[in-house]
């Protein structure tokens, strides 16, 4: 049956439009004008395919669901070249550009599976601390599967970076050929660039030893360079400690390694805090002592395990008297030492303020001094009279 003579207008009429436009396009624009359209209409048809793959995945548990959402750019970055690739040989572009373009699209396929590799990396990082408690503060292993996590996403994306891009810059025979004329003619010259890039692998191998044998963790509470804090990032490079006013300490993942530093919850968070007083001779230690026991005791910041008090040194004009209360974790110790000193003082200056450190001294009186009638104070004359 022959087809309907509106539709061989139509027809007509395309051909028509085709043919007018090949005649006002220069012949050597043309090639690139169809490589130009494929493209825009490969990024038209993934924006309407995507809205379906995103409504598809919303609210699935499984790995690819979870890992399909992320891939947007990288497969429109493939679509797209995939589009350009095909639409090349068909346009007819000369062969110097089907090469080039054929090694970008190859280049363009290393760099999209990296891509993904880190995507499901992330995924899988996100996951497994998805799974652990909410609150790890005093939770060591959920805080050493944290810290290993995050080490090994941050060195699994910092080596997947430099493997794609060796590949990337591998796949163009000038570089390629430009690399290895390089070190075959400038070993001394790669000698010194490994000797400059020594920080950067030493702090990735010290990454790798902290993510294996955890001698810090994520929240930890350290002592580094003389300053208190908390272990807050740990990168693949460099770790970021908080210090308790807020400050921020960056410090090289290989000084965790190399120098020593104090790790106050390595094993556990609870610790023991000293508060000292200096105090008259006259102090009763056994009240205070008693007086210390009750004043820990009244506080929930005591975790119940250790209070004690003790006379540790003495001088000419003082005793030193040190006292000793145990909590759950460094900071609430260090609230428990400032609400015990506070209280101490304030008991000692009410019920005990002679027990308070004063300075004593004797007054003596000349043999030839004479008293003072009228105000009965010693009146000092100098020995011969006058």
């Amino acid at each position: 049956m022959d087809p309907p003579e509106d539709v061989d207008q139509i027809m007509g009429e395309v051909e028509q439009a085709i043919g007018l436009l090949e005649n006002m396009v220069p012949a050597a624009i043309w090639p690139w004008l169809i490589v130009s359209l494929g493209a825009l209409l490969a990024l038209l048809v993934h924006a309407l395919l995507w809205r379906p793959i995103r409504r598809f995945c919303a609210g699935r548990e499984g790995l690819v669901f979870v890992v399909l959402p992320r891939l947007r750019r990288p497969s429109r970055l493939f679509l797209l070249m995939l589009v350009s690739l095909l639409l090349v040989n068909v346009a007819g572009l000369p062969p110097g550009w089907r090469s080039g373009l054929s090694q970008l699209a190859a280049a363009t396929l290393m760099i999209v599976v990296g891509w993904v590799l880190i995507a499901a990396l992330d995924v899988a990082c996100e996951r497994v601390l998805g799974r652990l408690p909410g609150d790890i503060e005093e939770n060591f292993a959920a805080r050493k599967q944290a810290t290993q996590a995050r080490m090994i996403q941050r060195i699994g994306r910092l080596l997947i970076v430099l493997l794609t891009a060796g590949l990337v810059l591998s796949s163009f025979d000038s570089v390629r050929q430009f690399g290895v004329s390089l070190f075959a003619s400038a070993g001394a010259a790669g000698l010194v660039l490994g000797f400059a890039a020594r920080p950067v692998l030493a702090n990735l191998i010290a990454g790798i030893q902290i993510a294996l044998t955890q001698p810090i963790r994520i929240d930890d509470v350290v002592i580094v360079e003389g300053e208190w804090g908390w272990i807050e990032e740990i990168a693949s490079t460099y770790v970021v400690v908080r210090v308790w006013d807020w400050r921020r300490l960056v410090v090289p993942l290989s000084y965790f390694i190399e120098q020593p530093f104090q790790n106050w919850t390595r094993e556990s968070g609870s610790i023991i805090g000293a508060v000292t007083w200096h105090l008259d001779f006259t102090a009763p230690v056994s009240e205070i002592r008693a007086k210390l026991e009750q004043i820990v005791a009244a506080s929930p910041r005591w975790d119940r395990n250790v209070v004690n008090l003790q006379v540790t040194d003495s001088d000419r004009q003082t005793i030193t008297i040190r006292a000793l209360m145990s909590a759950r974790t460094s900071p609430i110790a260090w609230d428990l030492r400032c609400e015990v000193r506070e209280a101490m003082l304030d008991w000692l200056r009410t019920e005990h303020p002679g027990s308070l450190p004063r300075s004593r001294g004797q007054l003596h009186m000349a043999p030839d001094a004479e008293i003072d009638a009228g105000f009965g104070q010693p009146v000092l004359r100098r020995a011969g009279g006058g």
